[in-house]
């Protein structure tokens, strides 16, 4: 793979390009939250993104279960899980949750028995290894621990779990904690253009007014289709193993970087409102 480019320091972006932000699609582990735990400044800030009539979608590899909580939930207007393989929605006027998913049940049963049985091979190969404890919640996936309950194991195990579920012809994606797997052709991009094209607009038509913060290898679809893409601190050891680096990194990990960028994002909001006010 070729040297990954350094982003840029999140101080460096243009604020005009901040203050014309509608959109913040964010991963959840390690970019929301640190230590495995939301942290209060996380939570508060994505209140105040949402006070302000932005719309934070989060993109995660966390399971459908998890995903109907969030939606309802947090101060979010949708949410992308399982790697884009659904995403849902609460209409909260109509009081009722919109979902889609990217394969029909009968192909998504199909398959289960043959994820499961790369996923007890590809534990079996690195030791130290578990099921994801969140996988009774999952339709599409199967995830193996490497370092949230289990390790944690370096993130050469992680290529190697990958590889195991890569050889029996499915796709696989390292986050930060887990080896995500599954039988189909979608990622973390393809979910958000479904859901862009089914309730907002064409994600193209919308480009300059989105942004997407990630961390680690999973992420690189969303690096490389969102031009504002921010990584936060912790995403720099993971640089040489992401196929698509971020444009721009904050100075601190987790959930500060993410309040980090929620901050200069509302202050370039502000300081274009009393630029208009001005003129």
């Amino acid at each position: 793979m070729a040297q990954t480019p350094t982003p840029e320091p999140l101080s460096a972006a243009p604020p005009a390009r901040l203050a014309a932000l509608r959109f913040v699609l964010t991963d959840i582990d390690d970019t929301l939250t640190e230590e495995g735990r939301l942290p209060a400044l996380a939570y508060s800030a994505m209140e105040s993104l949402a006070e302000a009539g932005l719309s934070v979608i989060p993109v995660t590899g966390r399971p459908a279960g998890w995903c109907d909580a969030i939606a309802r939930q947090w101060p979010v207007a949708a949410v992308v899980g399982e790697n884009g393989a659904l995403w849902y929605a609460e209409d909260r006027v109509a009081r009722r949750m919109i979902r889609w998913q990217a394969q029909d049940e009968a192909t998504r049963l199909a398959g289960r028995a043959r994820l499961m049985a790369l996923a007890d091979k590809a534990m079996a190969a690195v030791p130290g290894t578990r099921i994801a404890s969140d996988q009774p919640f999952r339709l599409f996936d199967a995830a193996v621990d490497f370092a949230e309950d289990a390790g944690p194991l370096p993130l050469e195990d992680a290529a190697r779990i990958a590889a195991v579920f890569e050889a029996g012809g499915a796709q696989a994606k390292v986050s930060s904690i887990h080896v995500n797997a599954w039988f189909g052709d979608w990622d973390k991009r393809a979910g958000i253009e479904s859901l862009f094209a089914t309730r907002i607009a064409p994600l193209e038509s919308v480009i300059g007014q989105v942004a997407f913060l990630g961390d680690s290898p999973n992420d690189a679809p969303l690096f490389a289709a969102i031009p504002f893409s921010v990584g936060v601190a912790n995403v720099l050891p993971h640089l040489s193993r992401i196929a698509a680096a971020p444009a721009y990194v904050t100075q601190a990990p987790g959930g500060r970087g993410f309040a980090e960028f929620a901050a200069a994002l509302l202050a370039a909001r502000a300081n274009n409102n009393m630029e208009e006010n001005a003129a």
